[in-house]
């Protein structure tokens, strides 16, 4: 028998929806590598991935969804910047040149890039929507980058208040204030974030923003890739917004996982080509999905 492909992969749970294996597919076949390595699934809970992990390390390098973000840390050697910033691991690089298995954040990179494509200013002030854990992702870069912050959630918890302090402690000079969505402030914003579900299949005509608050921002960044256009997306559109979905960060930061694993870089419009077609992909499967379960 002919010696396998080096492997790459999938570790998350579950991942009936996944759009990961198309993505990294196109990825390869642009870096030339395509049919060189294979791309594959490793659907596993939480409880059995101490049961597993040693197999997943016999890949060259994979990526992680939920739930095993943190999960998967304890066996890593080390972490990169990124990961150690955030607490969270979302690729993996099984061997570097000290044979070390090494963690990474590349969903930073995915939103970086995204918010470069819409040509913001991340030194000017910033509103996001939510406060969960991309949120607080969202919440450091900019702060970091200078830009004040303003988070506003359904009710402030304690919980927003030790993310505002979090958001202080890494940057300490930061503006960060705490709102809620009822409320929004009277100012203009460079970059409005939205970092909740809402808007999120099957509910795809919600929105936590008004559509009249748009006429204050300037650019719209919806975390949400399923549907490609959000009601939130929209409205920005309607409203002279320059506006972007979740799946152009998918892209970016499936691309940034393949620099590392293996060198390979894309340019803008390789990337903006693969989102075009992932979003149409997404699109095909869903209604494809909703119409069967109509059938039966």
């Amino acid at each position: 028998m002919g010696q396998s492909k080096p492997a790459y992969g999938l570790l998350g749970y579950p991942l009936g929806h996944t759009m990961s294996p198309p993505i990294h597919e196109r990825l390869f076949e642009l870096s030339g590598k395509s049919g060189e390595y294979d791309y594959r699934i490793f659907e596993l809970p939480a409880k059995v991935l101490s049961a597993c992990a040693k197999d997943l390390f016999t890949c060259e390098g994979f990526n992680i969804t939920i739930p095993h973000k943190l999960n998967i840390i304890p066996y890593l050697d080390r972490l990169d910047e990124s990961a150690r910033r955030y607490g969270a691991v979302n690729t993996v690089l099984c061997r570097d040149r000290d044979r070390k298995s090494v963690g990474y954040n590349t969903d930073v990179d995915g939103f970086l890039r995204s918010v470069e494509s819409l040509d913001c200013d991340l030194s000017r002030p910033v509103l996001i929507a939510g406060g969960g854990g991309a949120a607080r992702m969202f919440a450091i870069e900019c702060a970091l980058h200078g830009a004040p912050v303003t988070i506003a959630v359904r009710r402030i918890k304690p919980e927003t208040e030790a993310l505002q302090r979090d958001i202080l402690s890494l940057a300490p000079k930061a503006e960060v204030s705490l709102t809620t969505l009822d409320q929004l402030p009277d100012r203009e914003f460079e970059l409005l974030i939205n970092a909740t579900p809402v808007g999120m299949y099957p509910h795809p005509g919600e929105t936590p923003i008004p559509a009249g608050y748009l006429r204050g921002v300037r650019a719209v960044f919806d975390a949400i890739y399923n549907p490609a256009s959000t009601q939130l997306l929209l409205d920005a559109r309607k409203m002279g917004c320059r506006a972007l979905g979740g799946m152009a960060m998918l892209v970016w930061q499936a691309a940034a996982a393949h620099t590392i694993w293996d060198g390979s870089v894309y340019t803008q419009q390789q990337i903006e080509r693969i989102v075009v077609e992932m979003s149409s992909l997404m699109e095909n499967r869903f209604q494809q999905s909703a119409e069967g379960k109509v059938a039966n």
